[in-house]
């Protein structure tokens, strides 16, 4: 068998990992376009991340995905960043090249974005940020990026403060403040844990009373698809966006460097992930 003939093994790296939707996602996309391709979970404990990715190359993996908690540490460990990694302070996507060098990208923002004009959604004006996390650092980026006014709020004031300081943009908010501020804005992004399962109750109905017609309400979060935030946005005739998109279009930049194609983001697709989470 050539090489050309093996089948490509890639895989997404986190801690844990079963819950990620990931491997149905690039499974399907090999299946539909022919590619002889598997990607697999990689359970990885914190402080293992070095030793794993050596190895995986060693084994000729071309690639993997970085979820939590590793993405700080795999942007250290690349070889090379992409200039969108910088930004974000963090890796989400390496490819194994055959040098033995590594390269990283942080596709979360990106993806963010891609999955707001979609869609439909004019991706301009003043966007809210709740969370200052990881994840919130590469979606902010991004926003500031394509030219919008980024209102972070984070209950670690701290942590809003030293995001705007990597990121060289974007204006902290206090979070005693920032529901008085949503009249004036066209996106909400939710990216923390407010009124999930286990954690203390929020009232977003109350938050949103005063939400503006024109407001689009986005959650990062695609489990559970609909989540407290875009169920209270709903009820109020708001536009929503759940985080199961952001999650396709975030991936097809690194299928598309593990595989020489650029799969489509299809309803398909979707109907197979929303199945996947019951």
């Amino acid at each position: 068998m050539s090489a050309s003939e093996q089948k490509q093994f890639v895989g997404v790296v986190g801690w844990p990992v079963a819950h990620s939707r990931s491997p149905i996602l690039h499974n399907h996309w090999c299946e539909k376009y022919g590619i002889n391709g598997e990607y697999v979970a990689l359970p990885v404990p914190p402080g293992e991340l070095e030793d794993c990715l050596k190895e995986l190359a060693e084994v000729g993996l071309r690639g993997v995905n970085i979820t939590i908690p590793h993405k700080e540490e795999a942007y250290r460990l690349v070889t090379q960043r992409s200039e969108t990694a910088i930004r974000a302070g963090a890796v989400n996507t390496i490819c194994f090249l055959e040098d033995g060098t590594t390269t990283g990208d942080c596709t979360d923002g990106s993806g963010f974005v891609a999955n707001l004009q979609a869609h439909g959604v004019e991706v301009a004006g003043r966007v809210l940020m709740l969370g200052a996390g990881g994840a919130s650092r590469a979606v902010v980026a991004a926003l500031l990026d394509v030219g919008c006014e980024v209102l972070i709020a984070n209950r670690t004031r701290a942590r809003a403060e030293a995001l705007v300081e990597a990121l060289g943009g974007g204006e902290v908010v206090e979070w005693a403040e920032w529901p008085q501020i949503l009249s004036s804005c066209r996106l909400l992004v939710n990216g923390t844990s407010l009124g999930m399962k286990g954690q203390p109750e929020f009232d977003w109905d109350a938050v949103l009373a005063e939400a503006p017609a024109g407001l689009v309400v986005a959650d990062m979060v695609y489990a559970p698809l609909e989540t407290p935030l875009l169920a209270a946005a709903k009820r109020r005739n708001l536009q929503t966006i759940d985080g199961l998109g952001m999650l396709m279009y975030q991936a097809r930049a690194g299928f598309a460097a593990w595989f020489g194609v650029t799969p489509e983001v299809d309803e398909e697709t979707r109907e197979l992930l929303v199945r996947s989470l019951g």
